[in-house]
C-alpha cells in the first residue's frame, strides 16, 4: 500500500472514530453506520481523483458533489428516479425540504432527540464535510498536523451538545484516530530521505529505536490525557453552570429531561419488554394511569414543564391543585423499575401524596404538577428503583363536574395562555364541535367523542411533534398518535377557557396475579388533563382506541352531542371483536382495548426508522457486502492457489512411474512449486525479474529478504529442481521440494515484519495475476464474441453476396450489346 493509499485510509479512520461523539445526540445510533459509509466512499472518491492529472484543488471539489449525490440517494430517494438510486431535479428540492425540517426539529426536540430524517441528514451531511476537509488537509495536501483542527471542531460541537452524556472514551477514540494520522505523515517525511537504517534488533542501536519515540511520546501524551483528569477535583461550577439552581437547564435543581422525546422515540419503535412493575390491592389499579410527569406551558413549539420551582422529596407533597375535599381513599402501591428503564421522570398515579425512595437527594418535586423528576446528574437514578407511592383515589361523577363552579381567575389566566400564531383553525374546529354544550365539562366531552369517533385514526407513521405546526396538520389529516390527539385536544379546550395540560405516562399495567400488575414499552401513552374547580385536574382520553376511558365519561344522562356519542360507544364496544390479533406478544389489557389489530403495522412502522426505507438499507448492505468481498478477494485468491500448488505433493504417483523420478512429482508440480515461491516473495515486496534464471533469481530473493541459512538453502534447491525440470534431459528431483517452498516462505515472512505480513495477507501484490487472467479472459471472450459474429454475418451475407455476383455476370453481356 501507497504512503498517499495509507494516509486517505487513516485520515477516513480518524473522521470516523471523531463522529462517534455525536452517538449520544439521537435516541438510536444506527445513523452512524450511515456515516461511516459516506466517509468511507468520500474518502475513495478523493483517492481515485488524485490519480487523475486534474489539479490539486479539484479533488475537494470532486468529492463535494460526491457527498450531495449520497445525499440525495439517501434522504431524497422518493423523488430519485430509476427506483430512488439516480437523483433528479426534484431530488434537490427534497433534500432541501428535509433539512429545513431538521432545522425546525433541532428548535423543537431536546437531546438526545428522535431520529427524524432532518436530523440524520444533518449529522451525516456534517460528518462527510469534515471528512472532505481532513482528506483535503491530511492528503491533498500533505498538512496532516492542520487536520487535527476540523477533528478537533467536530469533537468539540459534539461532546459539547452531549452535555452529561458525552464520554471520555469518544476523546480517547478521536486522539487515537488523530495520532494514527500524525504517524503515517511521520513515517511518510522520513522515507523520503531513503531507506531508513533500523539497526540491531539487540543493541536498539539506530532509526529504530527513534522512529518509536515519537509514537511513545504520543501515546503516553494520550494516556495523560486521559487518566489525569480522573484524579482531579470535580468542578461544577464556572461561567455556564451555576450552583444555584433554577435555571433554564431544569426545575429548580432539576434534570432537563424531556418527557415528550421519549415519548414519541418509544410509541414509533413499540417494544414488549417489561419496563415496571407495581402491586396495588385497590380497585383503583385496573384504571389508573401512571403519570410520569405534566407539561403545563404551550410557546406554540412544544408543550413543556414550567419553571415554578421545586422542593427536596423527602419534604411533603404540596396538596393537589383545585381538590376542595382531601379526606378520599388513599392507596398505597409498591413499585420497581427494571433495568431497561434507564432515565426519566418518576411514574405513579396521580395524584400522590407522598412518595419513599431510597435515595431522596437523587429526586425532586415539582411544587405545582406534582411531578418527581431526578436530581441534575442523577438522570440515571431510574434504573432498578424500587419505592412506594401513597396517592388519592378521586372518582368525581359525570353529574359533580357539570356542575362544577368556574375555575379561580389565576387558574384560567395560567392554564389558558396560548401563543398568539397559534392557528385560527384550532379555535374554529373547537367551537363548531361544542357549539351545543352548555358547561365546561360538557364540552371537554364533546371533545373527547370527537377525537374517539370515526373521523380520525390511529397511525404511528405520522410525524411527532406539539407544536402549531403538528397540531394544524392533524386537524386537516386527522392522522396520528396519542400525542397528537393529546396535545390539540389540550389546545382546544384551552381557546375555549378550560384550564387545561398535556400528561405523559403508561396506560394501567396488565394483572399478572396475585395484585402485581406489569407494564411494557407498548404502554407509552399522553392524554390532557383538564382542570374542574374543586375536583382539581381530571383525565380525559381522546386517542382513539387506546387506554381506558374515565368512568365519569362512559356514560352520561345528558349527552352534549348526540351525533357522536352513539357511533364513539359503539366503535369502542366492537374494536375488540373488528381487531382480534393472535399473536402471543400481545398483551390481554390492549387486546381488550382493541390495539392488538395495529401491532403488526406499528411494527413495521417501527422497523422504517433507518435512514432509508427498507429495501434500501437491504441494497446498502449488500453493496456493503460486495465490497467486502471485493477486498477479501485477493487474500482469498491467494490462498487458494497456494494451497492449490502446495496440495499437490500429496497426490504422488508410485515410484519411478511419473517423469521426475523417485519422488514422484510431476514437471507441473515443481513448476507450481516455483512459481508459488516467486509469488511469496513478489507478496513480501520482491517483485519478480523473469530475465533471470531460477538459481540467479534465489539468490536474489535471499539477499533482498536477508533470508537465513536455511530459507536460502531452500530457497536453492527448489531453483536446482526447477532447473533441473527446464534444461535437464531427464528431469530427477530428489528434494522435497515442497517443503523447501514452506521453509523458504516461511523465512520471507520472517523477514518482512508485522506490517510485510498483514500486507502480504490482505492485499498481496502477486494478486495483480488474477486481474491479468481476468483481462486477457474478456479480452479472449471478445475476440471469440467478434470472431462467432463475423461468422454469423458471413453465414447470412454470403449467399447474398454470392447471388449478387451471379447476377452480375448474366447483366454484363446485355450491357455490352445495348452499347
Amino acid at each position: 500500500m501507497t504512503t498517499r493509499a495509507k494516509l486517505t485510509v487513516y485520515s477516513a479512520l480518524a473522521t470516523a472514530l471523531a463522529a462517534l461523539c455525536l452517538t449520544p445526540l439521537l435516541t438510536t445510533k444506527g445513523w452512524i453506520t450511515h456515516a461511516v459509509l459516506v466517509v468511507a466512499l468520500v474518502a475513495a472518491a478523493g483517492a481515485g481523483l488524485r490519480r487523475t492529472p486534474f489539479y490539486r484543488w479539484t479533488v475537494p471539489l470532486g468529492q463535494l458533489f460526491v457527498l450531495l449525490v449520497l445525499l440525495l440517494v439517501g434522504f431524497a430517494s422518493s423523488t430519485n428516479k430509476f427506483g430512488g438510486v439516480i437523483p433528479g431535479t426534484e431530488s434537490v428540492q427534497t433534500l432541501a425540504r428535509v433539512l429545513g425540517h431538521g432545522l425546525d426539529d433541532i428548535r423543537e426536540y431536546a437531546i438526545p432527540a428522535p431520529p427524524t430524517p432532518g436530523l440524520r441528514l444533518m449529522l451525516v451531511g456534517s460528518v462527510g464535510l469534515i471528512a472532505i476537509v481532513v482528506d483535503t488537509v491530511a492528503v491533498t495536501y500533505r498538512r496532516s498536523a492542520l487536520a487535527g483542527l476540523p477533528l478537533l471542531a467536530l469533537y468539540s460541537v459534539g461532546n459539547g451538545l452531549a452535555g452529561e452524556r458525552g464520554s471520555w472514551i469518544w476523546f480517547g477514540l478521536a486522539a487515537a484516530g488523530y495520532l494514527v494520522l500524525l504517524f503515517a505523515e511521520g513515517q511518510d517525511r522520513v522515507s523520503r530521505w531513503g531507506r531508513v537504517f533500523r539497526g540491531s534488533a539487540r543493541t536498539g542501536e539506530g532509526g529504530g529505536s527513534l522512529s518509536l519515540g515519537g509514537q511513545r511520546v504520543g501515546i503516553l501524551a494520550l494516556a495523560v490525557a486521559l487518566l489525569v483528569p480522573a484524579f482531579l477535583p470535580h468542578w461544577d461550577g464556572g461561567l455556564i453552570h451555576s450552583s444555584s439552581g433554577g435555571g433554564s437547564g431544569g426545575v429548580g435543581g432539576a434534570s432537563n429531561l424531556d418527557p415528550l422525546v421519549t415519548l414519541e422515540a418509544a410509541i414509533t419503535r413499540p417494544t414488549s419488554a417489561e419496563l415496571l412493575t407495581y402491586r396495588m390491592d385497590s380497585s383503583l389499579a385496573d384504571t389508573a394511569y401512571l403519570r410520569t410527569g405534566s407539561l403545563d406551558a404551550f410557546d406554540g413549539a412544544a408543550w413543556k414543564l414550567s419553571n415554578p420551582g421545586s422542593m427536596d422529596l423527602k419534604a411533603p407533597f404540596p396538596p393537589p391543585e383545585g381538590l376542595k375535599d382531601t379526606n378520599v381513599v388513599a392507596v398505597q402501591g409498591d413499585f420497581r423499575i427494571s433495568d431497561r428503564l434507564e432515565s426519566g421522570w418518576l411514574p405513579m398515579p396521580y395524584p400522590a401524596q407522598s412518595v419513599g425512595v431510597p435515595s431522596p437527594g437523587n429526586w425532586r418535586v415539582d411544587t405545582l404538577t406534582g411531578t418527581v423528576l431526578p436530581a441534575r446528574g442523577k438522570e440515571k437514578a431510574l434504573k432498578g428503583l424500587e419505592y412506594k407511592v401513597t396517592a388519592l383515589d378521586v372518582r368525581p361523577t359525570a353529574q359533580e363536574l357539570r356542575q362544577a363552579q368556574p375555575a379561580r381567575s389565576q387558574i384560567i389566566e395560567r392554564y389558558t395562555e396560548l401563543p398568539k400564531d397559534l392557528p385560527a383553525l384550532v379555535r374554529q374546529q373547537a367551537e363548531a364541535v361544542t357549539r351545543n354544550a352548555k358547561t365546561g365539562y360538557d364540552k371537554a366531552l364533546a371533545l373527547q367523542d370527537w377525537f374517539t369517533g370515526p373521523d380520525f385514526t390511529y397511525d404511528t407513521k405520522i410525524k411527532a411533534g406539539t407544536g402549531n405546526s403538528a397540531i394544524e396538520v392533524f386537524l386537516n389529516e386527522r392522522r396520528g398518535f396519542c400525542v397528537h390527539f393529546a396535545s390539540t385536544m389540550a389546545a382546544m379546550a384551552r381557546t375555549l377557557g378550560i384550564p387545561a395540560r398535556v400528561a405523559v405516562g403508561f396506560t394501567p399495567g396488565d394483572a399478572k396475579g396475585n395484585d402485581l400488575y406489569s407494564v411494557n414499552g407498548l404502554m407509552y401513552h399522553a392524554w390532557p388533563e383538564l382542570y374542574f374547580e374543586g375536583f382539581g385536574w381530571t383525565r380525559f382520553e381522546p386517542t382513539k382506541s387506546v387506554g381506558v376511558q374515565p368512568s365519569y365519561t362512559e356514560a352520561v344522562a345528558q349527552p352534549s352531542t348526540a351525533p357522536t356519542a352513539a357511533p364513539t360507544a359503539a366503535a369502542q364496544s366492537s374494536a375488540p371483536v373488528a381487531l382480534p390479533s393472535n399473536s402471543s406478544d400481545c398483551d390481554p389489557k390492549l387486546r381488550r382495548m382493541g390495539e392488538c389489530g395495529d401491532e403488526k403495522r406499528t411494527a413495521a412502522g417501527a422497523q422504517q426508522e433507518s435512514w432509508l426505507l427498507s429495501w434500501q438499507v437491504l441494497t446498502t448492505l449488500a453493496g456493503v457486502l460486495v465490497l467486502i468481498l471485493l477486498l477479501l478477494t485477493p487474500m482469498l485468491w491467494r490462498t487458494l492457489l497456494r494451497r492449490r500448488r502446495l496440495g499437490a505433493a500429496g497426490r504422488r504417483r508410485p515410484g519411478g512411474d511419473g517423469p521426475t523420478g523417485p519422488t514422484g512429482l510431476t514437471d507441473e508440480q515443481v513448476l507450481a512449486a516455483w512459481d508459488e515461491l516467486v509469488d511469496s516473495a513478489w507478496d513480501v515486496g520482491i517483485a519478480p525479474d523473469e530475465s533471470r534464471t531460477p538459481r540467479a533469481a534465489a539468490r536474489r530473493i535471499a539477499e533482498a529478504a536477508e533470508l537465513d541459512e536455511a530459507s536460502a538453502a531452500a530457497a536453492g534447491r527448489v531453483a536446482m529442481a526447477t532447473e533441473r525440470v527446464l534444461y535437464a534431459r531427464s528431469a530427477e528431483v530428489s528434494a522435497p521440494v515442497m517443503a523447501d517452498v514452506r521453509t523458504a516462505r516461511d523465512g520471507l515472512r520472517a523477514g518482512a515484519g508485522r506490517a510485510g505480513r498483514a500486507r502480504a495477507a490482505l492485499l498481496p501484490p502477486s494478486s495483480a495475476q488474477l486481474w491479468w487472467r481476468i483481462s486477457d479472459a474478456v479480452l479472449a471472450g471478445r475476440l471469440a464474441v467478434r470472431s462467432r459474429l463475423t461468422r454469423a454475418a458471413g453465414t447470412v451475407t454470403g449467399p447474398l453476396g454470392r447471388l449478387r455476383d451471379r447476377l452480375r455476370r448474366r447483366g454484363g453481356p446485355q450491357c455490352d450489346g445495348k452499347a
